[in-house]
């Protein structure tokens, strides 16, 4: 294959201690692995990539009466500007290497497609999107949690048999 899709994968996924606690989320089924051998994933983590350490305290987004939205650490300090540089550093390694699809860390104030934590650091999960991942579907990528990785299976081998036409 001369050019197959590139997909814009969440570091910690991968197996790499870079949440919030330090921690990975692994998460390797056959066909992501294939897809590293193949040299189709472009891997990233937005809080790192912004500067945020690791291990760094846990955040999520609380939206105001008006529906504006700030990322806060547990400790109430706003890291919104710190979120929307790595949500951009993000997006311009996605167009940098022609990724089509994205498959992030669900329920991330970054990362999350589907599913964020509340604001309440209570642990309660709502509806709602990451920072990151509202970034790259304004700007055409097409965003996927681990949840959803059958459909992005789908979405990768029909953009290939595009590409190959």
């Amino acid at each position: 294959m001369t050019n197959p899709t590139k997909i814009l994968v969440s570091t910690c996924l991968m197996g790499f201690p870079v949440r919030y606690n330090g921690s990975a989320k692994p998460f390797m089924p056959p066909t992501l692995l294939r897809w590293q051998q193949e040299d189709r994933l472009i891997l990233c983590c937005p809080e790192v990539s912004a500067g945020f350490p690791t291990p760094r305290l846990s955040a999520e987004i609380r939206y105001s009466p008006l529906g504006e939205r700030a990322v806060v650490e547990s400790d109430n300090t706003d890291v919104t500007a710190g979120y929307l540089a790595g949500a951009s550093i993000a997006l311009q390694l996605a167009l940098k290497h022609q990724c089509r699809f994205a498959l992030l860390t669900d329920g991330s104030p970054s990362c999350g497609s589907s599913l964020i934590y509340d604001g309440s650091f209570s642990g309660k999960k709502i509806s709602g999107m990451g920072l990151t991942a509202d970034l790259l579907r304004k700007n055409g990528i097409t965003v996927f949690s681990e949840a959803e990785f059958s459909a992005l299976e789908a979405a990768v081998t029909l953009s290939d048999r595009q590409t190959a036409c």
